[in-house]
């Protein structure tokens, strides 16, 4: 199986990497700083996956095509997209959409949103008949709650590029959604550990009905009823 994950170097995308890397996959791994993405490699190669990493930052579309073109060369077409990159300006929850600076507006949609958008498009003309993709988002971009400003308005937009490239593309891609995880996009604050919930990736990209993740989400309630 080959796997390219953006924003690999920690957190859910780190935790996710890793199981995919015990599962014996090949994962392809990017981030803005290349050097904590060789510990998860090495983590991956000693739990018997394969990696391949490389320094990319999806705000810069040329980054990310030529990420999706080494993961291609080294482990062939993509069987999993997890378009997971993302940031938050602030502290969360702390960070009314009435007082955020332009620059983070314009940066947590470039980055959550627009990110999202490069990650999809580049990785299509190596996707595998079979693939699927995967947007990481919550609630927030749901059921809006004070105090999560522009983060919220994109994972909004996330969840809607996930919805019309499920609309558009003949593989899956969904939405898959943790609930609160504790990461430090996320300021360490409260939250499940990030590899609690890698099983529930696992499980959205290897076992969940096809026709329940394409432009749908799914969720921990949703993995552990089907997991029992």
């Amino acid at each position: 199986m080959n796997v390219l994950i953006t924003g690999g170097s920690r957190g859910i995308g780190a935790a996710v990497a890793r199981r995919f890397g015990e599962k014996g996959a090949h994962v392809a791994l990017c981030a803005r700083e290349e050097d904590p993405l060789h510990e998860v490699a090495a983590d991956i190669v000693s739990a018997g996956g394969e990696a391949t990493t490389q320094r990319a930052d999806v705000r810069d579309e040329f980054d990310v095509e030529r990420f999706a073109e080494t993961a291609a060369r080294a482990g062939g077409p993509l069987d999993l997209v997890v378009a997971n990159a993302g940031v938050y300006h602030g502290d969360p929850g702390a960070t009314p959409l009435a007082d955020e600076s332009y620059a983070a507006f314009d940066d947590h949609l470039r980055t959550n949103g627009r990110g999202v958008f490069a990650t999809i498009r580049e990785s299509v003309p190596h996707l595998a008949d079979d693939a699927r993709v995967l947007v990481p988002s919550g609630s927030i971009a749901r059921d809006a709650k004070a105090g999560f400003g522009s983060y919220a308005v994109s994972k909004g937009l996330a969840e809607a590029l996930a919805r019309q490239f499920a609309a558009d593309l003949d593989v899956p891609v969904g939405v898959v959604d943790p609930g609160q995880v504790s990461t430090e996009l996320t300021g360490e604050g409260p939250g499940r550990d990030a590899e609690e919930v890698a099983d529930l990736f696992h499980w959205a990209a290897t076992e969940a009905p096809a026709e329940d993740l394409d432009g749908g989400v799914l969720d921990l309630r949703a993995w552990k009823q089907a997991t029992g």
